[in-house]
């Protein structure tokens, strides 16, 4: 049973008792993260989020991590580009450390300008290993054409321009105008008593006070482009988007079995078509970035790169080939089952469960029970699948991005001309 409760300062917990285990995860899920940010502020987020374990009024950054290893708790943190998680993972026993730990961390860090140095090394360090990493730049350079005048399309990380400039009075500031109690979603799953652990939590958070002017964010909106960056490796990795669906409308249950008819494993269609049947690639796959007020459906490949006009035609053909070569009731049923089973596989545990309940709370304003999930997939027909299918696959709206050597003559209008056939 999941409750829900909001305090008089406006934040938001949710609890999920799960009375068979001996954990409980606990977790401060804030909405901001880069899409947050401006030119100037990219990849304060995540900065902020590698300081919070940096030290505190009461704790040093190895007393943080030795509190927690004292109970044999987990203790970790990430940001995205529309949110910020911290998160604890204890025994049942010793959820008051992980609440006392996160607590201390989130009000009390101290952002001390020598540990500011050290982590700005870091973070660099991260860019660059981010830099060799081609599958993540493809994909990152393709949301930066998609949405280019929007901070969506800017990376979580930021750029070794931002992250060198930051001093300590620009994280206070921006911790006062982004991190609200409207913003903040406490999430907690596991073996709890609900009644103790909201009077702790209310203890814990109920004096956070908001500090700041409240601006609304600003709307992103899907443009289609096409960006090639060169770097000496050995594949050409390829992205192609198309405007998604937004996180929270019933059409993501059906884009779900789309992806997962045309890229979403190894009996999907562009697996089956272009590593199986021509064995031009060793990983392909499709997938749906979704955000509040938008998304990305993307398509992934890497491959030679004197084959990026034949993957580049089969990824077209097997994409208008959704409308031509239409799909079964056998085959939605099995996708559906498909995604049943691994929505419902990935909530057995705690820790999952949480990030749900969390996740959900905070940027649609409700949960979805296990039950209610499974009847959405179950609700999918084939005028939902196809539905879906029309407001997606627009090759006019088809965005292109390639990492890796120069091929020769693969210019824009070479891109074109390859989907086009």
């Amino acid at each position: 049973m999941i409750a829900v409760h909001t305090l008089p300062n406006g934040l938001r917990v949710v609890m999920e008792s799960i009375p068979f285990v001996r954990s409980v995860s606990f977790g401060v899920w804030v909405r901001n993260g880069s899409r947050n940010e401006t030119t100037e502020t990219n990849g304060i987020s995540h900065f902020i989020e590698h300081m919070m374990f940096k030290g505190t009024d009461r704790r040093s950054a190895k007393d943080i991590a030795d509190t927690m290893d004292a109970v044999g708790g987990q203790l970790n943190a990430f940001t995205s580009k529309e949110y910020t998680c911290y998160f604890a993972r204890t025994l049942d026993t010793h959820f008051d450390v992980a609440l006392d730990v996160i607590t201390d961390m989130f009000f009390q860090s101290k952002y001390d300008p020598a540990e500011i140095e050290k982590e700005r090394n870091v973070i660099l360090e991260e860019i660059s290993m981010y830099e060799d990493t081609p599958e993540d730049l493809c994909v990152d350079l393709l949301q930066y054409r998609a949405f280019p005048q929007n901070p969506l399309g800017m990376t979580i990380l930021g750029t070794p321009e931002t992250i060198s400039s930051f001093k300590q009075a620009d994280f206070k500031a921006f911790l006062r105008a982004k991190y609200r109690p409207q913003n903040v979603v406490i999430a907690v799953a596991g073996n709890i008593n609900e009644k103790e652990v909201l009077e702790k939590i209310t203890a814990a958070f109920g004096g956070f006070k908001d500090e700041s002017s409240g601006a609304d964010d600003v709307r992103a909106v899907y443009t289609p482009g096409f960006s090639f960056k060169e770097k000496d490796i050995e594949q050409v990795h390829l992205c192609m988007g198309f405007p998604g669906i937004p996180s929270g409308l019933d059409d993501s249950y059906a884009l779900a079995a789309v992806n997962t008819i045309l890229g979403g494993g190894m009996s999907s269609r562009l697996f089956q078509k272009i590593r199986e049947e021509h064995g031009l690639v060793y990983s392909v796959y499709s997938y749906n970035a979704s955000y509040y007020d938008t998304g990305v459906f993307l398509v992934y490949a890497a491959l030679n790169p004197t084959q990026v006009p034949d993957v580049l035609r089969l990824i077209a053909q097997e994409v208008r080939g959704m409308f031509t070569d239409k799909i079964t009731e056998e085959q939605l049923a099995k996708a559906k089952e498909q995604l049943k089973s691994n929505f419902l596989l990935s909530l057995e545990n705690a820790a999952s469960r949480m990030n749900s309940i969390g996740r959900t709370m905070l940027m649609l304003n409700k949960t979805v029970t296990p039950d209610e999930l499974v009847t959405k997939i179950d609700a999918i027909n084939m005028d939902a699948f196809y539905g879906v299918c029309d407001k997606i696959f627009k090759m006019d709206q088809m965005s292109i991005s390639l990492v890796g050597k120069q091929v020769e003559g693969m210019t824009e209008d070479a891109v074109k001309s390859a989907v086009s056939n």
